[in-house]
């Protein structure tokens, strides 16, 4: 989907959804069996959250999940991606650096800046431009980001002498 200020969100790519119908049972069991977990339902994904879900069972369950849904989609137009706690559903080819790079595209910029902290962040980081500043938020995980910071107090610091 893209945007200008002001106008209607408009899809750059025919997308479907009709896969939900047989993937959504599946994240409503692994819900059932997950204390804490949840669904969220986008217009074109589904994402099963286990944040709130004990530490060790929901580890344990996102394994599981994986796995099942890696099997179901085999063969398939579509992505299962793990995130922070989430495992997402979603068409493939369609992510924050497709979107990043169109936008690009439209709108040129001297300077661009992109934040993550999340895996799902890593697509954006690999699709800029050499000459962007690409920053991981967070510890633990390797990223294609050039540049990082442990945390949130960090980002803020950052911002307000961008400003």
């Amino acid at each position: 989907m893209a945007a200008a200020a002001g106008q209607e969100w408009e899809l750059f790519q025919a997308l479907n959804n009709d896969w939900m119908r047989e993937m959504r049972p599946v994240l409503d069991l692994y819900v059932a069996r997950t204390a804490g977990s949840f669904v969220e339902v986008k217009d074109y994904s589904l994402v099963w959250h286990y944040r709130r879900a004990d530490a060790d069972l929901g580890a344990v369950r996102a394994r599981e999940l994986l796995t099942h849904l890696t099997f179901m989609t085999s063969n398939t137009d579509l992505q299962v991606m793990e995130g922070n706690k989430v495992i997402e559903i979603k068409n493939a080819g369609i992510h924050k650096g497709a979107a990043a790079s169109r936008w690009l595209a439209q709108y040129p910029a001297d300077f661009v800046v992109a934040l993550g902290d999340d895996r799902t962040d890593e697509d954006t980081f690999r699709a800029l431009p050499d000459a962007a500043y690409t920053i991981r938020v967070g510890t633990g995980a390797r990223s294609r980001a050039r540049f990082h910071l442990p945390g949130v107090p960090a980002v803020r610091d950052l911002l307000r002498k961008l400003l």
